[in-house]
């Protein structure tokens, strides 16, 4: 029975957090949910967007809710209204609403928690800005941004918890204390934290409607036809490679994507490139620039740690080992953040320089092209 006819099957799953395996939460307790597509444990929040069915009669909202998704209680759904976070219609709702048929219901919920041995590490981090609300992190690569699978300390949330140690949020042992939003383990670059479960909701709620301002750089295989482009692609779970997230170009799977991106130099074999998101998926920038020809340069995951372009020369090869490792990481950088105040309302906007490991590679290209006299617009 297809999903738009069981009002069982109605509830659809919507994944706007980035994630990297390597963070991979421990799992909750088994739950089930009502559409053919599991989620990932790792997701920050749960987004469902369901349609009451034709043939169901008036209910209150929070029992029709703990009925129709499975493992929410009617406590879960409370919190969620009294954080403003269930939606029908297009307008915030009271747990006591009474559905009616085709009412269209949106709602977010906090995973439950995961009860793991949290210890605070007194860990070196970069804090480019801190208040009362929250704390901009640029973090470098190589640090998980929370314990998971493989990653029980030295990352982030064990440093924040730390520095945070006097801030009640940050002693509760929670494993994603203060996170609205992460960046892969080997993406370097600008994290924005919240200190207060009202700063939390505040910003989770503005990267769930894409209002932040998010640019990365990246070094990407190939030349560009174009100095500027969109890449739109739904991105899913690789059904043959579950550690890959793959473009579902018929938009049969997956979630909607988009990435704009700007040429900012050519070396011919390589480009460096702006990107921009609109959306928020899964590698996306990483899995988006694959899709198009032109995998990040030394991405492991997506092919991009071999030579795709450029001589078959002895000398070009040892450049290319060269970098790869002087850079052993994909070369992706988030070097601007940017996002409303939850308190003051103020717009601010966060850049970092690029990190020494992935700069001393542009300068080896830009040395290399000089040198080999390459075509360089």
């Amino acid at each position: 029975m297809s999903s738009s006819s069981n009002p069982n099957k109605m509830a659809e799953f919507i994944e706007d957090i980035e994630f990297d395996d390597e963070e991979l939460i421990a799992p909750s307790p088994k739950r089930e949910f009502l559409t053919d597509e599991k989620p990932d444990e790792n997701g920050l929040y749960e987004h469902f967007s369901i349609t009451v069915d034709k043939g169901q009669s008036m209910m209150r909202l929070d029992k029709y809710l703990a009925t129709h998704i499975e493992n929410c209680s009617r406590n879960r759904v409370q919190t969620a209204v009294d954080n403003g976070n269930v939606f029908v219609n297009d307008r915030p709702q009271k747990a006591s609403y009474k559905i009616k048929p085709f009412d269209h219901i949106v709602l977010k919920m906090e995973y439950p928690k995961y009860n793991c041995l949290l210890t605070p590490q007194d860990i070196p981090i970069d804090i480019i800005y801190e208040d009362d609300d929250v704390i901009v992190v640029n973090k470098e690569a190589g640090m998980c941004v929370h314990p998971g699978h493989g990653n029980y300390d030295g990352t982030l949330v064990n440093a924040l918890t730390f520095h945070l140690q006097d801030n009640p949020m940050f002693q509760q042992g929670d494993e994603r204390a203060g996170l609205v939003h992460r960046i892969d383990k080997n993406t370097s670059g600008i994290l924005v934290v919240g200190k207060n479960p009202a700063a939390c909701q505040h910003l989770s709620h503005q990267f769930f409607l894409h209002s932040t301002k998010r640019r990365y750089i990246a070094l990407v295989w190939g030349n560009f036809d174009q100095d500027e482009g969109t890449i739109t692609g739904h991105i899913g779970r690789n059904p043959r490679n579950r550690h890959q997230m793959y473009v579902f170009a018929d938009g049969s799977e997956g979630k909607h994507a988009v990435t704009h991106y700007k040429v900012l130099k050519r070396y011919g074999y390589v480009t460096l490139v702006e990107c921009r998101l609109e959306t928020g998926r899964t590698h996306q920038i990483r899995v988006h620039m694959q899709y198009i020809g032109h995998p990040l340069f030394n991405d492991e995951r997506y092919g991009g740690d071999k030579i795709l372009k450029g001589t078959t020369f002895s000398k070009y090869k040892q450049f290319i080992e060269n970098c790869f490792d002087i850079m052993p990481r994909h070369a992706l950088h988030a070097r601007m953040l940017g996002f409303v105040h939850p308190t003051t309302g103020e717009e601010m906007v966060f850049e970092s320089q690029t990190p020494a490991d992935f700069q001393a590679v542009i300068d080896r290209w830009d040395n290399y092209v000089k040198s080999a006299n390459l075509y360089n617009e």
